[in-house]
């Protein structure tokens, strides 16, 4: 594996907005779902086993990329904080690759546009004149709630849904997330990647008004062996992912539907190690 271009020679990336082709590969941007490998789409399943190199990161899960030939494999996953793989690489790795005329997928937890930021990778391959497919798939902001029960919408709870990554700090001034319009508008809110600023935002979603009251469900590992849920309110909820030793990859669910999961749990066929 060649590193990122350093803008010379072969590595040279065209300017915005190529008219034509300039590799003879494609990548398809491909969404691996929740991390069930039975919730894989037909499509992602056969471009897996097409695939000249697969670019992946942590999130489709081991029982997914266990199944795909180490030769294949480049882990490009990133890691809180920033650590890891830049994506300024990743999205070099593409280009450099498609134009050695290869078929290549980058593979993604969840859905390729949903947090994962396959708009960026869409913009820079257009840019460098390489042809791309996105494959979209199950979202796990929807997936996970559902496999634990909870609907993102309900007819008698909420009709609508907000998708929130929970990266950045509530308090930050510039922060791209308006927590005090959405204490305000009401509905679900699900919270991606946002185990470990539960306390702020859960703070500060009551200080924008929201009742303190109001239930919230983590779930952790959603589909995958090792899921489990914690359940609580926005006052109660920090102690009960405490409790419950809930850890990444997990996503939020606060609002009333979160509620519902008490009338159907006792009927869920989903294995989960906890329960609070």
């Amino acid at each position: 594996m060649t590193g990122p271009s350093d803008g010379t020679g072969d590595g040279e990336v065209p300017a915005a907005g190529a008219d034509t082709p300039t590799a003879d590969g494609t990548v398809y941007l491909v969404g691996s779902g929740p991390g069930d490998p039975e919730l894989l789409t037909v499509k992602a399943r056969r471009l897996l086993g097409e695939a000249d190199t697969i670019l992946h990161d942590k999130l489709p899960g081991p029982d997914i990329l266990d199944d795909i030939p180490d030769e294949k494999r480049e882990d490009v996953g990133k890691r809180a904080h920033g650590e890891g793989t830049s994506q300024s690489y990743i999205n070099e790795r593409l280009v450099e690759l498609a134009r050695e005329g290869q078929t290549v997928v980058r593979l993604k937890g969840g859905d390729p546009t949903v947090f994962g930021r396959g708009g960026e990778e869409m913009a820079y391959l257009a840019e460098s004149g390489v042809p791309f497919e996105v494959v979209p798939a199950v979202t796990s902001a929807v997936a996970g709630p559902a496999v634990a029960g909870i609907p993102v919408t309900h007819r008698d709870h909420a009709s609508t849904v907000t998708f929130v990554t929970g990266h950045e700090d509530p308090a930050k001034a510039d922060s791209a997330v308006d927590w005090d319009a959405l204490a305000a508008t009401g509905g679900t809110i699900v919270v991606l990647m946002g185990v470990t600023r539960l306390p702020e935002y859960a703070a500060t979603l009551v200080e924008a008004g929201m009742d303190p009251a109001t239930p919230v469900a983590l779930v952790e590992r959603a589909t995958r062996d090792g899921q489990q849920v914690a359940t609580g309110t926005l006052e109660t909820i920090v102690e009960a992912r405490d409790t419950a030793g809930i850890e990444p990859p997990a996503l939020t669910v606060i609002g009333d539907v979160a509620a519902t999961r008490e009338r159907v749990v006792d009927f869920l066929t989903t294995t989960e190690v906890s329960e609070s």
